[in-house]
């Protein structure tokens, strides 16, 4: 597979993802672990539960495709808790990796956060605890187009990074 088919298949798998199973921090984790099946890891999986909309449906942190994703790049590239003092720097390459997508989320939406972003894309924000704010958020498409462009973005540029950090993307 080229390293386009590969970027369209990590668009297209979190896309599926986001509009099937909702959730963004988990289903950019989960795409990821699609697209590379030697990263599966319940547990990382698992706490990026809470992560969703800006962390616990607020909209106030930032969106969940990019903690998903920072998640997996630092499951990869940083440092592990028995070298908590990383002698390596391990951290500053999850640091960069971590730079790089909050670049490119800036570059795409201007913003970071859940709320900045749905109202870059939907031109107004959300309380999704609001039984009626939560109804015209699904009416206007959140979760048939509008977050999952969002998460097969994420998912497209942290498999992006990793190829490039692996050396292999051409």
């Amino acid at each position: 597979m080229t390293d386009e088919e590969l970027l369209n298949r990590a668009y297209s798998v979190g896309f599926k993802f986001e509009k099937k199973y909702h959730g963004c921090a988990q289903c950019t984790i989960g795409a990821l672990y699609e697209i590379f099946p030697e990263l599966k890891n319940e547990d990382v999986f698992r706490a990026a539960s809470g992560l969703g909309a800006g962390v616990g449906l607020t909209g106030e942190g930032h969106c969940g495709g990019l903690s998903g994703a920072v998640m997996v790049l630092s499951q990869i590239y940083g440092r592990e808790l028995n070298e908590i003092d990383d002698p390596h720097k391990k951290r500053y390459a999850a640091f960069h990796l971590g730079l790089k997508m909050v670049r490119r989320f800036l570059e795409q939406y201007g913003t970071v956060t859940c709320q900045g972003i749905h109202m870059k894309v939907m031109g107004r924000t959300f309380d999704l605890w609001d039984p009626k704010d939560k109804a015209s958020f699904e009416h206007m498409g959140a979760h048939e187009q509008i977050c999952p462009r969002v998460i097969g973005n994420a998912v497209q540029w942290a498999t992006q990074l990793i190829l490039e950090k692996r050396g292999t993307f051409h």
